[in-house]
């Protein structure tokens, strides 16, 4: 099943889940660009496989929006913004343990350790390490977890959950980065919530907001997404 949060001639934006790869690895599953390729193509009832460029990736834990190209002349458009960093990306996350100010702007320089699949964090540059940016700002504490909201400047190896645990805001279930206790779907909590941009072809403002899971951690925060 595809899920659907935004479609025209030239994009389709889809919202994923926690297990889904966006783009094939190692493991061989089923990708999520495939799925959207089959959806596509039983939709319009192509002969052939449709065309589906991916733009952009996130990690297979992580749920939200992704967004693919239906030609080629939207992927390079929108592969030249991400590179540009016009694209505003806004996630959500719930952490176990609330964030020391209530905005702030976090700078590291993150080192990527591929045979481990994680990157660390320093607060000064160092070898083969690259500048990582984002801010961040409090939305709701209930109980013991906060919902914090991230703005990456940056694209990065897992940058927002070990920018994030750095601070000591460890998301919740992300073990590979400190949580005690893994979530049971195996998700982290963590959430591709909106994405703005200038359509590749119109130039029209698009914004696109992606429900967050339904599962007990995100529901807990449902007082304040009504408000939301």
């Amino acid at each position: 099943m595809v899920e659907v949060l935004y479609e025209d001639n030239h994009l389709i934006a889809v919202n994923k889940a926690s297990s889904d790869l966006v783009q094939g690895d190692k493991t061989g599953d089923e990708t999520l660009a495939d799925r959207v390729k089959e959806f596509l193509r039983v939709k319009y009832n192509k002969p052939g496989a449709a065309y589906l460029g991916i733009t952009h990736r996130i990690d297979r834990p992580v749920t939200g929006i992704v967004l693919f190209a239906k030609t080629s002349k939207a992927l390079a458009r929108m592969n030249q913004m991400f590179q540009e960093k016009t694209i505003q990306k806004t996630y959500w996350a719930i952490v176990i343990q609330a964030p020391p100010l209530k905005e702030d702007t976090l700078q590291n320089y993150l080192v990527k350790n591929s045979e481990k699949n994680k990157s660390f964090a320093f607060k000064q540059e160092i070898k083969n390490s690259k500048l990582a940016v984002l801010t961040y700002k409090w939305l709701s504490t209930e109980g013991h977890q906060t919902l914090v909201e991230v703005y990456p400047k940056t694209g990065r190896h897992h940058q927002i959950r070990v920018q994030l645990s750095k601070i000591g805001c460890i998301i919740q279930g992300d073990t590979k980065y400190g949580a005690p206790t893994p979530n049971k779907d195996r998700s982290i909590c963590l959430h591709a919530r909106y994405l703005t941009f200038a359509h590749p072809v119109t130039s029209e403002k698009i914004t696109i907001e992606a429900p967050v899971p339904n599962n007990p951690y995100w529901q807990t925060f449902i007082d304040y997404k009504s408000k939301g």
